[in-house]
Formats: C-alpha cells, sequence, structure tokens
C-alpha cells in the first residue's frame, strides 16, 4: 500500500475524534451566543431575589452563613445539572431521532463511544460555564465572598458530566419527548428540593436521610459548599465519600447508557 492509500486509511486519534464533536456542539452553541448565554445571568438572578432576600428576612443563619449565602451556593451546582440534563436528553433525542444528526456523524471515522463521550464532556463544559455565571452573579451582589468558592465551576464540570451520563441512560428507554416530563418532573424537581440546595439535610425526617444520600446532587451541593461559603475550606471525610459516589456513579451509570445507546444508534 503507498503513503497516499495508507493516509487515506489512517484513522485520527480518539482524543480529536471526541474533540470534534464537541467543537461542532461548541460552534452550533455559539451561533445563538447572545440567546443562550442570558438566562444563566438572569435565573439566579431571580430566584435570589425571589426567595433568598424575601424569605432569607424570615430564616436565620444556617450553619454561620446567612440564607443567601446558602441558597446560592447550592445554585452553584444546581444550573449545571439543569443544562447537563436538558441537553443530554431532549437535545440528544431530536439530534438522534428527527434531525439525524449522528446517521452523517456516524459516517465518519466517528464511532458511537466517540460520539456520546464528546456529548457528555460537551454537557459538563456547559455546567461549568453556567456554574460560573452564576458565581458571577452571586459575587456581584454580594451573596457569596471571593475564595476558594472560586473553583465552583471545576465541581460545576463534574455535575455536568454526571447529570448527562443519567440523562443519556433515560433518553435510551424514552419513545417521545413527551416521556421526558417524567424525568424532570419526577426526578430532577423533587431532588432540587430534597438535596440540601434550599435547607439543610439535617431539616429532613430520618428516614428519609439514606435517600437524600443515594441521590446525585446531593454531593456536588455538598462538594461546593465544602469549598467555603464565606470564607476558606470546610473539607471533611464525607467530602472524600462525595468525591467517591461522584466518581462510581459517573463509571458506572456512563457505561451502562454507552452500551445501550449504541444499541440503539445501530438499531
Amino acid at each position: 500500500m503507498n503513503n497516499t492509500a495508507k493516509a487515506a486509511h489512517r484513522v485520527a486519534p480518539w482524543t480529536s475524534r471526541i474533540g470534534a464533536v464537541w467543537y461542532r456542539h461548541m460552534r452550533v452553541y455559539t451561533k445563538t451566543l447572545f440567546s443562550n448565554a442570558l438566562p444563566p445571568f438572569l435565573e439566579p438572578l431571580i430566584f435570589l431575589g425571589g426567595i433568598g432576600l424575601g424569605l432569607g428576612a424570615f430564616v436565620p443563619a444556617i450553619g454561620g452563613v446567612s440564607y443567601v449565602s446558602f441558597l446560592a451556593a447550592g445554585l452553584l451546582v444546581t444550573s449545571s445539572m439543569y443544562t447537563a440534563a436538558f441537553e443530554m436528553s431532549y437535545g440528544t433525542y431530536i439530534r438522534m431521532e428527527f434531525d439525524k444528526v449522528y446517521d452523517g456523524m456516524l459516517g465518519a471515522p466517528v464511532s458511537a463511544d466517540d460520539l456520546m463521550v464528546g456529548e457528555i464532556l460537551w454537557c459538563g463544559t456547559k455546567g461549568a460555564v453556567f456554574s460560573a455565571c452564576v458565581l458571577i452573579v452571586c459575587l456581584l451582589f454580594g451573596a457569596l465572598s471571593p475564595g476558594w468558592i472560586l473553583l465552583s465551576p471545576l465541581i460545576g464540570f463534574l455535575t455536568g458530566v454526571m447529570f448527562a451520563v443519567a440523562s443519556l441512560l433515560v433518553t435510551t428507554v424514552v419513545d417521545n419527548l413527551d416521556n421526558f416530563n417524567f424525568y424532570f418532573t419526577g426526578f430532577l424537581s423533587p431532588m432540587f428540593f430534597f438535596a440540601g440546595v434550599v435547607f439543610p439535610l439535617e431539616s429532613l425526617p430520618r428516614y428519609m436521610l439514606p435517600l437524600a444520600e443515594a441521590v446525585p446532587l446531593t454531593h456536588v451541593v455538598r462538594l461546593v459548599r465544602g469549598l467555603g461559603v464565606q470564607g476558606g475550606p470546610s473539607f471533611g471525610l464525607v467530602h472524600l465519600w462525595d468525591a467517591a459516589y461522584c466518581v462510581m456513579f459517573t463509571a458506572l451509570v456512563g457505561a451502562w447508557a454507552l452500551a445501550r445507546i449504541k444499541r440503539k444508534l445501530v438499531d
């Protein structure tokens, strides 16, 4: 085989293939950057104003910090959760079933694993960006103080990846777009209120604590609060458990979701 033929059959490294998928999504997203980027700034502002400032006047300090600061720290990762969940559920389903984007992409030297890992990393990137947007708003309005909390977009990336693999798994079992309502209303929304975002876990009945520990949002909320809401970090053994949970959840659910989506793409 001559050099020309060898070059034609040479497959790009897996990092380049995954990066190409990530880059494709980035280009599509930034075409409507203003409409995509404005909500991450407005949503936390509205929520902090409506809930944090209004309800905060009647709620005493929690763990030595004001209720507004307590709530703001939780919002750093819930924004990542929702953006990753929407992208990897509705977005993935539409690209797969209606726009047939994946048919064209799989015609290139890109495997199903490359395609989905690229999407998962894109969701993690969006999670980090949305977390950074919320952080900027909270810092500007004094809800959070500069410090280790500036590293929260890294936890936002982890949150985006976790909920990307969870949402991908859900996408492999739904039959139509309406089925995603069960996922968002029946799983994500309750988790928002019972994972330590709006009030501390200690306020829950004892029998609900194991359930709170079983859901992924609890662990990233605790990790971001460990960075220190108004001061230095306060990490403990529980945060090692949180980090281990995030790694195990991403690996196990991700492997399951990738195996299922590959069968669906082939069919």
